[in-house]
């Protein structure tokens, strides 16, 4: 019997793969390559079922004779592995960012005469259009508060984008590249927070606020969120925070390791900003790990060392401390725009903690590239402030070109349409 071949991730089901495993069904037996959620990532298509899930659902398909893991975006191991007659496959990957597997596999199949078989695809029923509709279903608090762990798992390193409220939050949650990039996740920035309510950023808004915004950012997102916790406030305090946090579906509080009135890290020793002990803060940890009732939620640990100017022996010794207390990741931050410090703290923590994540927020040294933090072992980055930063400049611009010409006919070009509008917001229409 001839072997075909057909590679799916298989998230979710729908007509478009029966259609492709049926023909293939009819040109032989069919060993599906089911992408591992590693080889998923590759493609930034994160499933929200996991690899046994997925699979327990595709063996029990008719059509199948035997599923196989295919633990890379590229076919080429499980090709030569099984040198198949056929490749069955969607006709859509002609044009979208998968164009480059399909010529792959075309070379490949040429070294023992084997065919390229392509299904039409029907464009209402392709995977990113359903998912994209399955997030404006929305998502439970548990899979929400467990994907930046599972994220972790299965990515070399996370991006992560600033949100302070529903909007900003919606243009997170679909902003793709042509190569399906997109965000991984959201931070909730107390410093954003706090000036989009036209206020200090000194914890002057309160939890009970923050936690509106959060839940309003939650009613029309799937994203894992991130939440600034400032210093975390009291030892005795923090628990209860971490509680709250947890059940609403946060998934990781960062608290930075200072006391007393909260003063903008970028400020450095132009204010007046006390470091924490180390004994105090790991005591903090501590209490909020004991106090958090699931594996997934996590804790991290913020040094301030080097924005007080306190050098790289004290950050590391704080580092292992706040690990071995049982904190979940490290933020290291510095407001220098040559990341030296950086790098050399990330490696010389590399060298004796190879797991731990840690987390970078390069506002000041912004000129380094995702894949440049990810050589150093960089597993998370931060783009900590720029949707308000940038949201500013355009509305401030605006309302001065109405005021300067009395009328908002110059001012159009600067603005969205109002069809872009109601097509953003579901439900509109």
């Amino acid at each position: 019997m001839k072997k075909v071949y057909v590679a799916l991730i298989a998230d979710f089901l729908h007509a478009g793969h029966i259609k492709v495993l049926k023909k293939a069904y009819e040109l032989g037996e069919v060993i599906v390559g089911l992408y591992t959620d590693k080889a998923c990532a590759e493609l930034n298509d994160v499933p929200y079922l996991d690899f046994e899930k997925r699979k327990a659902v595709v063996e029990n398909l008719r059509f199948v004779s035997k599923v196989i893991p295919q633990d890379s975006a590229s076919y080429r191991k499980n090709l030569l592995t099984l040198k198949p007659d056929y490749v069955v496959h969607g006709d859509d990957w002609k044009y979208n960012y998968k164009k480059k597997y399909r010529e792959e596999v075309i070379n490949l199949l040429k070294k023992w005469n084997g065919e390229l078989i392509e299904i039409p695809y029907s464009k209402d029923i392709k995977d990113l259009k359903l998912k994209d509709e399955l997030k404006r279903i929305g998502i439970t608090t548990n899979m929400r508060l467990s994907r930046l762990r599972y994220l972790l798992n299965v990515k070399k390193i996370l991006k992560i984008m600033e949100v302070h409220n529903a909007l900003s939050a919606l243009i997170v949650e679909y902003t793709k590249t042509e190569d399906n990039d997109s965000f991984d996740g959201m931070w909730s920035s107390s410093l954003t927070d706090s000036t989009a309510k036209g206020k200090p950023d000194i914890e002057a808004v309160d939890l009970t606020s923050r936690l509106n915004t959060i839940n309003e950012i939650f009613e029309v997102t799937t994203k894992p969120l991130i939440f600034d916790g400032d210093t975390g406030g009291r030892i005795e305090h923090f628990p209860y925070k971490v509680k709250t946090l947890e059940r609403i579906g946060v998934s990781a509080i960062i608290i930075e390791d200072k006391k007393g009135l909260k003063k903008n890290s970028l400020l450095g020793t132009e204010a007046n900003q006390t470091q924490d002990s180390i004994e105090n803060f790991c005591a903090k940890i501590k209490a909020g790990k004991n106090a958090q009732i699931t594996e997934d939620f996590m804790i991290i640990a913020r040094i301030e060392s080097f924005i007080l100017e306190k050098g790289i022996d004290d950050a590391l010794k704080r580092a292992f401390a706040y690990v071995k207390a049982g904190a979940d990741g490290i933020m290291i931050h510095s407001r220098k725009k040559d990341p030296d410090e950086i790098f050399e703290f990330i490696n010389r923590f590399r060298e004796k903690d190879s797991i731990t994540p840690i987390v970078v927020v390069p506002t000041s040294f912004n000129k380094i590239r995702i894949d440049e933090f990810e050589k150093v072992g960089v597993n998370i980055v931060i783009y900590a402030n720029h949707m308000l930063r940038s949201a500013y400049p355009g509305m401030k611009k605006v309302a001065e070109i109405i005021l300067k010409n009395k009328r908002s006919f110059e001012a159009e070009k600067y603005c969205m349409p109002i069809k872009k509008i109601l097509d953003l917001i579901p439900g509109t229409r």
